[in-house]
């Protein structure tokens, strides 16, 4: 696809807006036409043109022999037109025209519509932020229902956070095996597996030198997260070694939550289960990703449906009353009646929360070809209004949300909780509110300025045996915890 600028220079902007079509497509861009379309038959002009008092905000598109060309125009002057906005409105008329797909988040490309939601009551009230989700940006009344319904169940655990707070975040990138359709840094145990005594050794003294900036700042723990990977295919022992580091390390007194992702039901057995309860931890997620052994199969995961509900049992036998399962709509050979049967398998064992997820495309999916797409695109939005429906008339609350680029029919994330058991691990990533501190390989500490909006990031090496041997560089750049907390504390005087 060629993708043309003229008049503008709204690059980013206008790729997002034929990623929400073509999430995989390869995209050239161009600043003068051509006359010449290009081999794969896409082609997108936008273009933004002043004359007199109005702007024209233009796009033309032509697909596989399709055209379409659609014009947003404005008064120049007209206060609180936001051009890239406008743009985007033109392009998804023309894309929606050609490809028959109406993306129910409209112009929306953001990670966070739920901020967005409350950013827009706060300044506006709620009648204005769902106008504006609406006409503005285009986003479909369930859509613009549903921020506002998440936003509004974030207040509360929001409230808590306070300037002080921080939480902390244990990254351990090692699985079982690597699922099919998984795009976080991750290696297998087998292959990894000369590597693990050393990056549990290492991990453990960045979690101890990071507890001393806490103390040093006087920061107060709210929330601990161990996530990966999947932390519980490191053994017990070195499980034990990693829980015992956060709990001696930092002051746990006051925090709130501890949750570890036991993820891979074939990662668990009452021996870790143990170590976890015993250290204190209170929240853990049991994730089958489908109850179907056979979509289970295509993704690449070794265990059956069924040992996922032996799992989830015994974690209950062992007194874990708050636990979490996750689900992807949109898998590989998954049909609406088999994601139908999974979240009611999941109902019937009444987890705390559940997480629906869409499947997020990478360029080299199996799922490559245009019409694959729009078809598996229009059956994940099946799936995931099914989920929404059967969810709500069981009782769960969506409490938080996120969307990724490339996700199936640029649908959303959302996280389901029965009342008062929402992760507020996730609200404060998600909404952030507070501080992450991070340690492990691929773990990015963010942080947030105590009483503004400033953000800045720590990025850790993303690979294991680059944590390993670089861990001194990697110790170095986190000194900037302090530099960046005392920075703020001297821009307040001035």
């Amino acid at each position: 696809m060629i993708l043309f600028l003229l008049g503008h220079t709204y690059k980013y902007e206008c790729e997002k807006v034929c990623r929400i079509f073509f999430p995989t497509e390869k995209i050239i861009f161009a600043d003068g036409l051509s006359s010449s379309l290009p081999e794969d038959g896409k082609r997108v002009i936008t273009e933004i043109s002043k004359r007199g008092s109005f702007t024209d905000y233009i796009c033309k598109a032509e697909i596989n022999g399709k055209f379409s060309c659609h014009t947003v125009t404005e008064k120049s002057d007209k206060k609180g037109v936001i051009e890239e906005n406008s743009l985007a409105a033109a392009m998804i008329k023309s894309l929606s025209e050609i490809t028959g797909a109406v993306p129910p988040w409209g112009i929306l490309t953001g990670v966070r519509p739920s901020k967005l939601m409350r950013k827009l009551i706060a300044s506006g009230g709620e009648k204005e932020a769902k106008e504006i989700f609406s006409s503005e940006l285009m986003v479909s009344d369930k859509k613009t229902q549903l921020a506002f319904d998440v936003a509004m169940a974030e207040n509360e655990a929001i409230a808590l956070s306070k300037p002080d707070s921080f939480s902390l975040y244990i990254a351990i990138p090692f699985c079982p095996t690597r699922c099919s359709y998984c795009s976080f840094v991750s290696h297998s145990v087998a292959q990894a597996k000369k590597l693990i005594p050393e990056y549990v050794k290492l991990l453990c003294e960045e979690i101890k030198q990071t507890s001393a900036y806490a103390k040093s700042l006087s920061l107060k723990l709210e929330t601990v997260y161990f996530g990966g990977g999947t932390p519980t295919s490191l053994s017990a022992d070195d499980i034990k070694k990693l829980l015992n580091a956060v709990n001696e390390s930092f002051d746990a007194a006051n925090c709130r939550e501890f949750t570890v992702e036991a993820g891979r039901p074939d990662t668990i057995d009452e021996e870790k289960l143990r170590v976890l309860k015993n250290a204190g931890v209170g929240r853990i997620s049991i994730n089958p990703q489908t109850f179907s052994d056979e979509v289970l199969l295509n993704i690449g995961r070794r265990h059956k449906s069924c040992e996922t509900e032996e799992k989830f049992l015994l974690a209950r036998s062992l007194g874990f009353n708050n636990i979490n399962m996750d689900f992807i709509a949109g898998l590989t050979g998954d049909t609406l009646q088999g994601f139908k049967n999974s979240i009611e398998r999941a109902l019937v064992l009444s987890p705390e929360n559940i997480t629906v997820h869409t499947l997020a495309l990478k360029r080299a999916s199996r799922m490559s070809a245009e019409n694959e797409q729009t078809e598996s695109a229009l059956l994940t939005a099946d799936m995931v209004e099914y989920s929404n429906s059967a969810l709500s008339k069981s009782g769960y609350m969506p409490y938080y949300m996120y969307r990724q680029s490339k996700s199936l029919g640029n649908l959303e994330n959302v996280g389901w909780t029965l009342p008062g058991r929402d992760c507020l691990y996730n609200i404060y990533m998600m909404e952030e509110t507070h501080t992450v501190l991070s340690c492990g390989a691929g773990a990015v500490t963010k942080l947030k300025e105590p009483n503004g909006e400033n953000i800045e990031r720590i990025y850790n090496f993303k690979y294991p045996y680059e944590y390993i041997s670089r861990f001194s560089e990697l110790t170095d750049r986190k000194k900037y915890i302090e530099e960046f907390y005392l920075k703020g504390k001297t821009d307040g005087k001035r």
